[in-house]
């Protein structure tokens, strides 16, 4: 994985933290290699096997990148101290894809909203380049979200 300048604190107003695109690069999960890193991994989920049945593809997380830097996919955090992910990390593609799997503790950075109250953890490993996770902006999930939010103000108030 192609790491850089990450680092604990996030700062919004800098031209290189500002919000950029997601990724779209998509895998499918290799089953039963993820089933065996997952029960490795110390922290796991106790039933691994449940967990994947929900993970058949995974997207990356990372933004928009070169083709010379890794796509990374998590499938799970555990709760130790300090929390850390495993991760599919992938290159190419169907037949010409050349892919691990990483155990990483993750990145302390925290994005804080001060007027909203609210805090926002970045979710990438500790070591990334740049951005934070708080600054990749998911076009998919925007559709996503603006399409119910439609599909919720069309439909006629249940009379009771």
């Amino acid at each position: 994985m192609a790491y850089g300048r990450g680092g604990p604190y996030a700062d919004t107003h800098t031209e290189e933290t500002s919000t950029v695109l997601q990724c779209t690069a998509v895998t499918a999960t290799p089953q039963l290699e993820a089933l065996e890193a997952l029960e490795e991994m110390e922290g796991g989920p106790d039933d691994a096997d449940s967990h994947l049945d929900h993970h058949e593809h995974l997207l990356c997380r990372l933004s928009e990148h070169d083709e010379t830097t890794e796509h990374a996919a998590h499938l799970w955090t555990a709760e130790t101290n300090p929390s850390r992910g495993l991760w599919l990390l992938w290159t190419g593609a169907s037949a010409h894809r050349v892919y691990r799997f990483a155990v990483f503790a993750e990145c302390p950075a925290v994005l804080h909203d001060v007027e909203q109250g609210s805090r926002q953890w970045c979710g990438l490993p500790g070591d990334h380049a740049l951005p934070h996770s708080f600054h990749v902006k998911d076009p998919l999930r925007d559709l996503l979200t603006e399409r119910i939010r439609r599909e919720a103000h069309r439909r006629p108030a249940d009379d009771e």
